[in-house]
């Protein structure tokens, strides 16, 4: 079987909406509140969804524009593997090491301005380095980062392969 773009843009198109759909279910279906972390991480993820959508829909015949679609897609779920890393790395700590609980997610983003909102949730807080959920006997954040790293190399697969041109 042949890898064309088309094909793993729309493979990043699923595993997006199967990341999204397992963190919904979790929320909603098992009672677990993201943490401000865990919703970080899901912007990235929703990001490089919807520009691996776009990519499938445009189905760019340029290799300038495959490679720019990819790299977008690149960075917005390398900053879900960024974000999932620091998770691990809270959950982690020693509980005498563990940042205080802040305010909500919520009151950062109304109270404050959206620099210092990034600076305080990617600090992290106490709520970030609770341990709710496992599987195996690795975290959701652990399982997360694992997932987000798989996804990531298809992104910097798709960026740096090579797209010659098949002639008729």
């Amino acid at each position: 079987m042949r890898w064309n773009y088309r094909l793993v843009s729309a493979l990043l198109v699923l595993t997006s909406i199967i990341g999204i759909s397992f963190a919904l279910y979790l929320e909603h279906v098992q009672g677990l509140d993201p943490c401000p972390l865990c919703i970080f991480q899901r912007l990235g993820l929703i990001g490089m969804g919807l520009i691996a959508l776009v990519a499938f829909i445009h189905n760019p015949v340029s290799s300038g524009f495959k490679r720019f679609y990819a790299f977008l897609a690149t960075l917005s779920i390398g900053w879900s593997v960024g974000v999932a890393a620091r998770h691990v790395w809270l959950q982690s700590l020693p509980p005498d090491k563990v940042p205080s609980c802040g305010p909500g997610l919520d009151y950062l983003v109304d109270a404050l301005p959206m620099k210092t909102v990034l600076q305080e949730v990617l600090s992290g807080s106490g709520e970030c380095a609770v341990v709710d959920w496992t599987f195996l006997g690795q975290s959701l954040p652990v399982w997360s980062l694992l997932y987000f790293s798989l996804i990531l190399l298809i992104c910097l697969w798709q960026l740096f392969r090579n797209y010659s041109v098949v002639k008729k």
